[in-house]
């Protein structure tokens, strides 16, 4: 008897998934094998990822502002921001240097600790937000947007980790399969928000007091590291990093001083942005830091 015939099939609880988020998140780490080795391999890439932070966050807005489907969302106030706003929207607009800052702390939250269940309560937050819940401006974003945004900081983190240049195949190789399984887990906990799948367990549901954005069981996601880093960008021009990014693309690295991460990451100075690249302009992202 084959080892697949002689594994017993286990049950999954079809209303548990739309109404239990623990069972959700057990039930697709079951089905993705996400287990220890993918845990180790987060927990020993994060330095990594971490220093590729400033550069997929002025990628990933870069990208946002060159479409006018993508960029209009920016122009509907945030109920976290209330500075100024530009009517048409840069790199450089105040609402774009704080959303800047949102997904800083959220790529610095794939970085943490994938073993408690505030990481997917983070997650799954996200993906409300992004509907329009818990918003007193509302702000729906459609689907399709979110996928390809999802795909482009996929994109972006694989082929930087990939190429790294000391590190070995194997633990490349971990590194991106534990890294995709968790942002197919937070695919799939935007997709929750906005499919009909399950209507008849969630229908009239309360989800009780929705805290405002940045806020999760009563803590804020955005340190006070990442707000300053964002009060410094809305005063000073050369605050960060990629407030000239689209102009200054071919520029040399980022200092240290401007990453929000600085005394956790192992290094910034090796953090490029290179021109030389393979497609419509996009930069290549290159990220080194000292092995340990």
């Amino acid at each position: 008897m084959s080892a697949a015939r002689g594994r017993p099939m286990q049950h999954v609880d079809r209303k548990s998934l739309y109404t239990d988020l623990e069972a959700r998140i057990r039930y697709l780490h079951s089905f993705l094998d996400f287990g220890a080795s993918d845990i180790e391999a987060l927990r020993s890439g994060a330095k990594y990822i971490q220093a590729l932070i400033p550069a997929v966050v002025n990628i990933v807005y870069r990208k946002l502002l060159q479409y006018d489907i993508t960029a209009r969302a920016f122009k509907t106030r945030s109920t976290a921001f209330e500075g100024p706003m530009d009517l048409s929207p840069d790199e450089m607009s105040p609402q774009i240097l704080h959303r800047k800052s949102f997904l800083r702390a959220y790529l610095k939250k794939l970085c943490q600790d994938p073993t408690q269940m505030e990481f997917w309560e983070y997650l799954d937050k996200v993906g409300m937000m992004h509907t329009g819940i818990g918003r007193s401006q509302p702000l729906h974003i459609e689907y399709i947007h979110i996928g390809a945004g999802l795909a482009v900081i996929q994109d972006i983190l694989s082929e930087a980790i990939l190429s790294h240049p000391r590190l070995h195949i194997a633990r490349k190789i971990a590194i991106v399969k534990a890294l995709g399984k968790v942002i197919w887990i937070q695919n799939d906990l935007f997709t929750k928000w906005y499919v009909h799948d399950g209507d008849e367990f969630t229908d009239g549901m309360d989800y009780g007091d929705v805290e405002k954005e940045g806020w999760l069981n009563g803590k804020k996601v955005l340190s006070p590291e990442d707000e300053a880093a964002a009060a410094s960008d809305a005063s000073d021009d050369t605050a960060c990093p990629g407030r000239r990014a689209a102009a200054a693309r071919d520029a040399a690295p980022a200092a240290a001083a401007a990453c929000p991460f600085t005394g956790i990451t192992a290094s910034m100075a090796g953090l490029k942005v290179d021109g030389k690249t393979k497609t419509e302009g996009e930069p290549k992202v290159e990220v080194v830091v000292n092995d340990q």
